[in-house]
């Protein structure tokens, strides 16, 4: 594979990625599920879905 490849081949498994977790947020949101999130600063955290949306939204 050449290096273009390979950049394009990472952008579109970076791409895919992000997809299926904005997918499994929603998913999760729909039915009022948490997600486990882990930060160094933090550790281990449960965070409701739809909050985890919200946040993201606002950073954007």
């Amino acid at each position: 594979m050449s290096d273009k490849e390979v950049k394009d081949f990472m952008a579109r498994l970076d791409m895919g990625l992000k997809l299926a977790e904005k997918r499994m947020l929603q998913e999760k949101a729909l039915r009022g599920e948490t997600v486990v999130v882990y930060t160094e600063e933090e550790g281990i955290q449960y965070i409701p879905a739809q909050q985890l949306i919200a946040d993201r939204a606002v950073s954007q």
